[in-house]
């Protein structure tokens, strides 16, 4: 079972929906021992990372998901800013992170001669690194994810990125360590590239 974590923030009913078309067992929930028996958890998130931050670490769920991922064996998933969680710290705001990449959430910063405008919203076209994880595997061609963010990933020291985008410049969209995975753009509202997504990850 997959258990998308409820702690008040995110698109919890269009990434239950997407997971129901693809015939997955999952279930938004807050509950402790659900979360604690699901083979797959998934973070989601939207709107500010300070709120978001705030917010799980009031849901009381922290400590035992913290728990979860330090054993190594059950995949998660985030998602925007349930991704950007998994960083050190956001520009965004003030609250820390939960540090489980060796990286920070940087403002777009682009050469206003390009004309493009931040957030970066809509879809764009996503490059799968030479290594690219199990969430990549046998991908459509020429993916294209939908993209709603202000912020992106950036890494220090080791690169955990598994798959690149082009906004202004380069950055990583999706990044996996061990069982952490995340990504910056939305699967669930991302057709059949994000069905796939979703379907590699229901199948870790």
């Amino acid at each position: 079972m997959l258990a998308i974590i409820d702690y008040g923030v995110g698109n919890l009913t269009s990434v239950l929906n997407m997971f129901k078309r693809l015939s997955v067992d999952a279930c938004i929930t807050s509950d402790l021992e659900t979360i604690q028996k699901a083979d797959k958890l998934m973070i989601p998130g939207v709107g500010h990372f300070d709120k978001c931050m705030q917010n799980f670490n009031a849901s009381g769920l922290r400590p035992a998901i913290e728990a979860i991922k330090a054993k190594g064996s059950t995949p998660i998933l985030g998602i925007c800013v349930g991704a950007q969680m998994m960083t050190r710290r956001s520009e965004e705001g003030v609250e820390d992170g939960l540090g489980w990449v060796e990286a920070d959430t940087v403002r777009f910063q682009l050469d206003p001669s390009l004309g493009l405008k931040v957030p970066h919203m809509g879809w764009t076209d996503v490059s799968p690194a030479n290594s690219a994880s199990p969430l990549f595997n046998d991908i459509p061609e020429e993916p294209r994810f939908y993209f709603a963010h202000s912020y992106h990933f950036r890494f220090y020291g080791e690169d955990l990125t598994t798959a690149t985008c082009d906004y202004g410049y380069s950055f990583t969209c999706a990044f996996q360590r061990g069982n952490i995975f995340g990504v910056q753009f939305h699967p669930e509202k991302s057709h059949r590239f994000g069905m796939s997504i979703l379907t590699n990850f229901a199948a870790l």
